[in-house]
């Protein structure tokens, strides 16, 4: 077997494939597995993925690894085009991504490999199996972001917390919460943060930054947000967005605009 047919077969063992799809503005892909992770990269619009133990926001510009088997279901904010890359195990450990979801920065390089792994033919090929290779070096290098709420397994706290998390303007207090969850506030608090590592106050609020996040890469404006979100002014949900974040609303999202534009 000579050097090329060698790297033809490592190809086959680990497996890459990227596709485009554009979805409408509030269009949802309904709860669905792969057999391979999902490596999906929104290069307009952002994406909120649901799944059994957490909830994410996906920017413009930013990609969530789903691994394999892992049931999950996307919504859609604004026009979404999505750069699914699909990674076989072998594939996925190369690039040393995790065996649970998370939300990554995607750098120039990265985007461009995508992009021409998208525009190559199809079939086997030598330059596929360099791009590949480069594409699974570039992932292993992409820092990870904290753009996800952790959910309790614990059915009575999921139901309570998946109330919030439908409706991220209300402000329930823990004692609600606990009413809802049926049990002593005490019980509730401790169990609550052996659940998610959080307080409930602390988890809520990352439930609204995520929101915020949603909202303000749409377009909406910092002082709507913080109204819409129960903040008692701009500047106060400006430092917590700093807080979780690492950065003002502002200096965060105008790092991202202009997004690339993909050819589906």
């Amino acid at each position: 077997m000579n050097g090329e047919e060698k790297q033809m077969r490592k190809r086959e063992l680990t497996g890459v494939v990227v596709a485009a799809r554009t979805f409408r503005p509030g269009e949802v892909s309904t709860r669905h597995t792969h057999d391979e992770g999902q490596f999906a990269y929104a290069t307009t619009g952002g994406i909120s993925m649901f799944t059994d133990n957490g909830n994410w926001v996906v920017p413009a510009r930013r990609a969530i690894w789903v691994p394999a088997n892992i049931a999950h279901e996307m919504h859609m904010h604004g026009d979404v085009t999505m750069l699914n890359t699909f990674i076989g195990n072998g594939a996925a450990r190369l690039a040393a991504l995790p065996a649970h979801c998370q939300v990554y920065s995607v750098s120039a390089l990265l985007t461009h490999l995508l992009e021409s792994m998208l525009a190559l033919p199809t079939g086997p090929s030598l330059r596929r199996v360099r791009l590949e290779a480069l594409l699974l070096d570039e992932l292993s290098g992409m820092p990870s972001l904290p753009l996800n709420v952790p959910l309790p397994e614990d059915p009575r706290l999921s139901k309570a917390c998946r109330h919030i998390l439908d409706l991220p303007t209300q402000t329930m207090s823990v004692d609600e919460m606990a009413k809802m969850a049926s049990m002593s506030r005490r019980t509730f608090t401790r169990r609550f943060r052996e659940a998610t590592g959080l307080s409930f106050v602390a988890w809520r609020q990352q439930v609204r930054i995520l929101e915020a996040l949603s909202r303000l890469s749409l377009g909406a404006s910092v002082k709507d947000v913080s109204v819409d979100l129960g903040y008692c002014s701009t500047s106060a949900f400006s430092a917590a967005f700093k807080q979780f974040l690492g950065d003002s609303p502002a200096r965060y999202l105008s790092r991202y605009r202009d997004p690339p534009q993909v050819s589906c």
